[in-house]
């Protein structure tokens, strides 16, 4: 995340309940942040003013988790984030999510009672009755991680990834570039996905197959040349003139996925590519390898 000395970071993890969430708190206290959980949403900017003064120095900065624990969530969550916003403060929510049958099984692992769960809801209808009301977070989000097939060092490593990948520019729309491999299924939060297998494929050319496409040769093996080439070009026209109008139409957030087989060379290619030119383009934005490391 770029950095300006005063200016106070603040993280708001929130998502499913079971997706996650207090795993990500412990990533962001690893990383020297000030952790609370469970604040009522009311309290959020007396504590930012109170942090503001004690712990600016200390900590590297603030990161509060969120959920429907919180009984004020719902009707108080617009009203605080307007007054947050108010004092020039720009916090970044990473939304945590899973398949409800996911959240079903660890919830039957850990054997702990669901926070909707109650004698006329079973386990499956509080899940989606609690998706339901988190929606308006999600859309709201800057990040959404889905965290169905991940472990819990999987989901330490992805985060850290995740939140070293953000760039923060205020007032413009926020972009998640992100590669993944078809083969082990395209982002279902995507809202546009590139199919880029008809680029030439690095796998096949034995001193590249182990690289990665942050690697410059496998870059230059995929877009050096045509058509990859002439590609990126066309492709970074085409973004550059379609994302002023999604923003102009009240669009908040916009996840662009690239896909090749495998997740590990054409699509990350391409992804970097794409993730420089908006960078320098001024958008907040934020890239994800989904599948490099399984590719």
């Amino acid at each position: 995340m770029e950095e300006t000395p005063t200016e106070l970071k603040i993280v708001i993890l929130t998502g499913l309940s079971g997706s996650g969430k207090s795993t990500g708190l412990r990533v962001f206290e690893d990383l020297g942040f000030f952790c609370v959980d469970g604040l009522p949403v009311g309290l959020v900017p007396k504590l930012i003013n109170l942090f503001d003064e004690k712990g600016g120095q200390r900590y590297k900065g603030l990161a509060l988790g969120m959920d429907v624990r919180q009984a004020d969530l719902d009707t108080d969550w617009g009203v605080t984030l307007a007054q947050i916003k108010v004092k020039n403060v720009a916090p970044q929510i990473i939304f945590f999510e899973a398949d409800t049958q996911e959240i079903i099984r660890r919830y039957a692992t850990t054997r702990r009672p669901h926070p909707l769960e109650s004698a006329n809801r079973g386990l499956e209808q509080a899940v989606l009755e609690e998706r339901e009301r988190m929606t308006p977070l999600r859309e709201a989000a800057d990040m959404v991680l889905d965290t169905t097939h991940f472990s819990i060092h999987d989901l330490r490593r992805k985060l850290q990834e995740k939140w070293a990948s953000i760039r923060t520019t205020r007032g413009t729309l926020k972009v998640h570039v992100m590669s993944f491999g078809f083969k082990y299924g395209p982002p279902s939060e995507a809202d546009m996905v590139f199919d880029l297998r008809f680029l030439p494929n690095p796998y096949f050319v034995r001193e590249l197959r182990e690289q990665t496409g942050k690697d410059a040769p496998v870059r230059d093996y995929v877009l050096a040349a045509d058509p990859g080439r002439e590609f990126l070009s066309r492709l970074q026209e085409f973004l550059l003139y379609l994302l002023p109008l999604y923003a102009q139409e009240g669009r908040y957030r916009l996840t662009v996925a690239f896909g090749c087989t495998g997740g590990r060379h054409r699509s990350v290619a391409v992804a970097e590519a794409v993730f420089d030119t908006l960078s320098k383009a001024g958008y907040n934005i934020s890239l994800e390898h989904r599948h490099i490391e399984r590719g």
